[in-house]
């Protein structure tokens, strides 16, 4: 099943980035869209509001500014494999505070890769025969890097807060394609009392992404015998995406719950989404966080709504489930979630992250 996967999957990938045209992409750069962070994976995503940490560099770039001064650099990770372990997703970022202790910054690294993926287009000799000894093993891999900026506004009703990145994507498949792309994001988030509410403007700028090919005379040769376009230098597009959310903290003793909802407004064309509709699709994610004393944490989620037809015709709505589990030991943050891609077999997925605080040593 496993290796199934990797084949339907690498061959899938493969094909779109071989269609890469000068025109918007439909999920163009959605390895963004899958998110970083335990925590988040728990909640179903819907972290756009409450998102308070290193990690908001990714989801919501004004969430750093939550991040008081005095708790100095924070540190984060993640690693999670997807589609039976096909996929592998990593994270690397920081944060820290600016000499305003207002503002801070953010970097960011994210990776989703497919390894060892075989070549076969030098699979055949000259006469026709074939030489394994030809096959060589290359990696199809994604990269963004995020440089993240966040400010602190105090209003007389509660605590606005700005933040911003600047985004560089490279894309790679071996030694035939790769691409650099550049973006911005905005976001804000707003504070008053127990409320909480965000927006993310993911790609305000409308982010491209300029591919190049290098395929020799023979490989070239090859994809024109075997019925497949040799594919020529290109600009891929990838459209704003808006993400609003809103949650409510709320405290019954030593426990204390953070529910969460966001819509994600998607423009590039119609989706499969809870509201499909052209160009402007709308999805849903909601989250449950419930934590004792701050030590402990459970987390359940559920986003991804999809409308699939069965055998008999008949249509049903699909969702996203999650669930998650985060532990707190003085400045380590160790978080775990669960989440299914879908009913078949070997599409679940384990993510682990962690953060540390390291505060900065106080003056005798």
């Amino acid at each position: 099943m496993k290796q199934t996967l990797r084949l339907l999957f690498i061959t899938g990938a493969f094909s779109l980035f071989l269609a890469g045209t000068g025109s918007a992409q439909k999920y163009s750069n959605e390895f963004l869209s899958i998110g970083v962070g335990a925590r988040a994976q728990g909640m179903g995503n819907a972290v756009v509001a409450s998102t308070s940490d290193v990690m908001a560099g990714v989801w919501n770039p004004a969430g750093l500014a939550n991040l008081e001064a005095l708790e100095g650099l924070q540190l984060g990770a993640m690693h999670s494999e997807w589609f039976g372990g096909v996929g592998k997703f990593d994270y690397l970022g920081l944060t820290l505070p600016l000499s305003n202790r207002a503002r801070r910054l953010a970097l960011s690294l994210i990776r989703f890769g497919i390894d060892e993926i075989p070549n076969t287009l030098s699979l055949y000799e000259s006469d026709g025969t074939i030489n394994f000894d030809n096959i060589v093993e290359f990696s199809a891999a994604d990269y963004a890097f995020l440089l993240s900026y966040a400010q602190k506004l105090n209003t007389r009703k509660g605590r606005l807060q700005l933040g911003g990145n600047i985004k560089v994507v490279h894309r790679r498949i071996g030694p035939f394609a790769n691409s650099w792309g550049f973006g911005l994001d905005a976001g804000l988030q707003y504070y008053t009392g127990e409320w909480r509410f965000g927006l993310l403007a993911r790609d305000v700028s409308t982010t491209f992404n300029a591919w190049s090919f290098s395929f020799t005379e023979k490989e070239k040769e090859v994809l024109a015998l075997t019925n497949n376009e040799v594919p020529i230098n290109s600009i891929e597009v990838t459209k704003p995406q808006l993400i609003i959310g809103g949650a409510r903290h709320f405290q019954f003793g030593k426990i204390g719950l953070l529910p969460e909802i966001d819509a994600i407004v998607t423009t590039d064309g119609q989706r499969n989404t809870l509201l499909s509709a052209a160009p402007f699709s709308v999805d849903l994610s909601a989250g449950l966080e419930a934590d004792y004393q701050g030590f402990i944490a459970l987390r359940a989620g559920l986003s991804q709504f999809q409308r699939e037809l069965d055998f008999d015709g008949s249509e049903q709505l699909r969702m996203r489930p999650s669930i998650g589990l985060g532990l707190r030991i003085s400045k380590l943050r160790l978080d775990y979630a669960f989440t299914d891609l879908g009913s078949q077999e070997s599409t679940y997925s384990h993510i682990i992250s962690l953060m540390l605080d390291i505060q900065p040593r106080k003056k005798e």
